[in-house]
């Protein structure tokens, strides 16, 4: 007799309930090891090369800020009314041949979806023309000087609040755009997570932070090339904007370059433009907060490359040529008048004064990002990694001043003085009332006599610069003025600016 034949029907009940259980504990197993390799995944795209990584390679920021693929892809072609001109490239986004994704932005695998957000690149590379005619050259830890970042949140705050954003319009644009490129509808699970859920929260996340961030439409424009860096920051400490003071609401600044960071360590420099802090750890792991990335959302090795990879990189030469007679005539009247401030020369940042902070008295140059920097700022930035041991900031301070930078690349650091508002460094050894009042800021054909980016042109094949104007009185913190006087070299005759100019060329 077989087993089968001699099992009562309450055992055959009981093993075919056994073999259901058995069957579900296999399907649970295998879909949760499905589930857990689709949405427990965290992996940056990564790239060999730390030029590349350093323009492409993830933070972090994705982890809190990050926006999948697909509906920034979407974003730029569904809400193209909301952008100044075509495309991100309107809003100075620099994008290089082969890439989809412009510098300044990575992309993460991460709960589920390729998520893409910004690293420091986004401030740091921009680009040189040598005529209109020309293709842009990259030049990776420069300035960002075509990028507006206050254009670029405007877009996304518009799109947030425009009644397209939902999930139908969304997805259609999303499948436009994937069936432009031969690929196939989204999978099922991403519309409907799309559809349900990611669509709607963030949108929701675009307007919670443009309501955190409402203040901002009160300062003056930015412009390509400056950002204010720490009334965010406040935000972030949720004090109350109202209770700002009228002095410390406008801290727009320029855009710094990051070449050379082992130097500066190693002579205790004053980083930051007002020398807030001498930890260049600090610093770092600082500036990277303004791309998105927490204490616990950073990735640690991949800043730490970053890291690395600054504090040797040396700043890109002067492509273009160099007057070699003229230049040797400007060494020794840079050695008499700039070297004690900014260092030996733009590869020997030695200088009795070189990364100190200079009163802004004796400097007279715009206060206003000085001002922004406020002692309450620097008690609560000092609480930043608060609970991660060596991690915790510590070295922010309050000053009343600038900080002597060295000046290594100073062609590419164009426009001149902390709010970038000198064009050229010709302009700037003129007295204030000689320096341009407007010029236009966001163009980037070299000026390769005054050593600058071109500011007289206002349009370019449809892109409209941006129109900066230095009177303060319309709008603060763009004061052209300081940085003049016997001492600063503005009493040079036209001959000897000319020669310290041609040998700044060399930094």
């Amino acid at each position: 007799m077989d087993e089968k034949a001699s099992m009562s029907p309450a055992q055959r009940i009981l093993k075919l309930i056994g073999l259901l259980t058995v069957a579900g504990l296999v399907v649970s197993l295998l879909a949760g090891a499905w589930l857990l390799g689709r949405f427990g995944a965290d992996t940056p795209v990564v790239y060999k090369d730390d030029v590349d990584h350093f323009k492409y390679g993830s933070l972090g920021s994705e982890h809190e800020f990050g926006v999948p693929y697909w509906i920034w892809r979407a974003l730029p072609e569904l809400f193209a009314d909301k952008l100044p001109g075509k495309g991100l490239e309107s809003l100075g986004f620099v994008f290089e041949k082969g890439k989809v994704l412009p510098a300044g932005m990575s992309q993460r695998r991460y709960l589920g979806f390729d998520l893409v957000w910004l690293n420091c690149a986004i401030c740091h590379t921009g680009t040189v023309r040598e005529s209109s005619q020309s293709e842009p050259k990259v030049y990776a830890a420069m300035p960002a000087n075509t990028f507006d970042f206050r254009a670029f949140t405007r877009f996304l705050f518009a799109a947030g609040e425009d009644r397209r954003f939902t999930p139908r319009d969304i997805l259609r644009q999303i499948n436009v755009i994937r069936r432009r490129e031969g690929l196939r509808d989204l999978a099922l699970i991403d519309r409907l997570v799309f559809r349900f859920y990611a669509i709607y929260y963030m949108r929701e996340r675009l307007l919670t932070l443009r309501d955190r961030l409402n203040f901002i439409q009160e300062e003056p424009e930015w412009g390509p090339g400056r950002v204010d860096t720490f009334n965010p920051l406040k935000a972030y400490f949720n004090f109350p904007p109202e209770k700002l003071s009228k002095q410390e609401r406008v801290g727009t600044t320029d855009f710094p370059s990051i070449w050379n960071q082992g130097q500066r360590e190693t002579l205790k420099m004053n980083l930051h433009w007002d020398g807030n802090n001498v930890s260049l750890e600090e610093r770092n792991r600082s500036a990277a907060m303004g791309t998105g990335i927490t204490p616990p959302t950073g990735d640690r090795p991949s800043l730490k490359r970053v890291a690395d990879w600054l504090r040797d990189l040396a700043a890109p030469p002067y492509p273009f040529k160099i007057d070699k007679d003229l230049a040797a005539q400007g060494a020794p009247i840079y050695k008499k008048y700039c070297a004690e401030c900014h260092g030996a020369d733009g590869k020997d940042f030695r200088g009795e004064y070189a990364g100190k902070v200079v009163p802004i008295d004796e400097i007279g140059t715009d206060r206003h990002r000085m001002d922004s920097y406020t002692y309450d700022v620097a008690v609560n930035q000092n609480m930043i990694f608060a609970g991660y041991g060596d991690e915790r900031f510590s070295h922010f301070r309050k000053t009343f001043g600038y900080a002597n930078s060295p000046l290594d690349g100073l062609w590419l650091r164009a426009p001149y003085l902390r709010n970038g508002s000198v064009p050229t460094l010709r302009d700037l050894l003129e007295p204030s009332a000689k320096r341009p009042k407007i010029f236009y800021r966001g163009y980037d054909v070299y000026d390769q006599k005054k050593i600058g980016f071109v500011g007289d042109v206002a349009e370019e094949k449809g892109k409209k610069f941006f129109l900066f104007d230095t009177d303060e009185t319309k709008e603060p913190g763009n004061s052209n003025k300081g940085h003049e006087g016997k001492r600063f070299g503005t009493e040079l005759s036209a001959a000897e600016k000319d020669a310290l100019v041609e040998y700044l060329k060399t930094f």
